[in-house]
C-alpha cells in the first residue's frame, strides 16, 4: 500500500505545476480580461510614464516581471503588454524587454508541461506503430523547421506553441532559442505601434492592432515561415535527412 501511495505522489506533484499554471489561466480569462486593455493603458499612461521617468530600474523590472507571470500563466494581455513596452520604452527596447520576457515566461509554462506529460508521453508516441508513430519521427527530424514556423505563422496561438514542444520532448535549448528569435518579428511590430501611441492618445482614436495582418507586414512574415520550413521541403525533395 506504501509502495503504489509513493508511486502515485510523483506522478501528481509532477503534473502540480502545470495544473495550477491552468487553473490561474482559467481564472484570469474572466476576472482580469478587463484590466488588459487598451482602455487601461490609455487611462493610465500618465501613471506609468512617471514611474519611467522616475525610477526606470524599477519601471523596467516591474514590466519584465509582469509579462513573465502574464505569459507563464497564460493570462490575457500579452499584447496589450508588448504595446505598454513600446510606448514606454520605444520599438527597440521594448521590444527586446518584451521578447526576453515572454521567452522566460513562455520557458516556465513549457517545463511544467513538459515535467508533467512530456517524458512519459514522448516514450509512448516513441513506442507507437502506424501513424502516430510516423508524425513523432517526422517531427523529430524537423524540429528546428517546426518550432520557427509555430513562432512565425501569426495565426498559431502562443500558449499551442508553448505545450506542443513539451509534450513531444523538444530540447530545452532548441525551445529557448527558436521561441527568443521566432516572436521577434511580431513584437518588433506591435512595439513600434505601442511607440506611437503617444500620438494615438492624444488624436483621441485607437490603435490599428490588425496591421501585423497588413500586406506590407504579414507577407515577409509569412516569407520567414516558409524560409524555416525550407529544410523540410528541401529534404522531402531529395529524401535526405539531417546531419
Amino acid at each position: 500500500m506504501s509502495d503504489m501511495t509513493q508511486t502515485e505522489k510523483p506522478g501528481w506533484m509532477r503534473r502540480l505545476p502545470l495544473f495550477v499554471i491552468l487553473a490561474v489561466a482559467a481564472i484570469g480569462a474572466f476576472a482580469l480580461k478587463d484590466y488588459f486593455t487598451f482602455e487601461a493603458l490609455r487611462d493610465n499612461r500618465e501613471t506609468l510614464i512617471s514611474l519611467r521617468d522616475n525610477n526606470l530600474i524599477l519601471a523596467v523590472s516591474v514590466f519584465v516581471l509582469a509579462y513573465i507571470v502574464i505569459v507563464a500563466f497564460s493570462l490575457p494581455g500579452a499584447l496589450i503588454a508588448t504595446l505598454t513596452g513600446g510606448f514606454l520604452f520605444g520599438t527597440l527596447g521594448g521590444s527586446l524587454l518584451s521578447v526576453t520576457a515572454a521567452t522566460i515566461g513562455a520557458t516556465v509554462i513549457f517545463l511544467a508541461a513538459r515535467h508533467g506529460f512530456g517524458e512519459r508521453l514522448k516514450e509512448r508516441m516513441d513506442a507507437s506503430a502506424g501513424t502516430v508513430g510516423k508524425i513523432k519521427k517526422g517531427i523529430d527530424e524537423n524540429q528546428w523547421s517546426m518550432l520557427f514556423f509555430m513562432r512565425l505563422v501569426p495565426v498559431v496561438p502562443f500558449f499551442v506553441a508553448n505545450l506542443v514542444p513539451a509534450f513531444l520532448a523538444v530540447p530545452v535549448y532548441r525551445y529557448v532559442v527558436s521561441t527568443f528569435l521566432g516572436i521577434i518579428p511580431g513584437s518588433l511590430v506591435y512595439s513600434s505601434v505601442g511607440a506611437g501611441l503617444g500620438e494615438v492618445f492624444a488624436r483621441g482614436e485607437t490603435p490599428n492592432l490588425g496591421l501585423i495582418f497588413e500586406p506590407h507586414i504579414l507577407l515577409p512574415i509569412l516569407g520567414l515561415s516558409l524560409l524555416s520550413v525550407m529544410p523540410v521541403l528541401v529534404k522531402a525533395i531529395t529524401g535526405k535527412k539531417d546531419l
